[in-house]
């Protein structure tokens, strides 16, 4: 699976503790692998987008992304607020 990051995704996962960064590489590869479909990541659709999804990567943090041809496109990480705000 191809993986594009944005620039505010670049920045936001710098400021990230380790630990989190670490949980956020094992999230990447489980949904690589399970199609998006695996339990933990708790993907779902963005309300009030068509194209904008969001998963997590433990109970205080998530990230958005968009399916492109072949892969996805990473958005935004960090915590639950962040992803909130345009």
């Amino acid at each position: 699976m191809r993986v594009e990051r944005s620039p505010r995704f670049d920045r936001a996962y710098k400021k990230l503790p380790l630990e989190v960064r670490e949980r956020f590489k094992e999230k990447l590869r489980l949904l690589a692998e399970s199609k998006f479909t695996h339990p933990s990541l708790r993907v779902k659709r963005i309300k009030g987008t068509t194209a904008i999804w969001e998963a997590s990567i433990d109970m205080n943090h998530r990230f958005t992304f968009e399916k492109i041809t072949g892969g996805i496109r990473l958005r935004v990480i960090g915590p639950h607020k962040v992803i909130n705000t345009p």
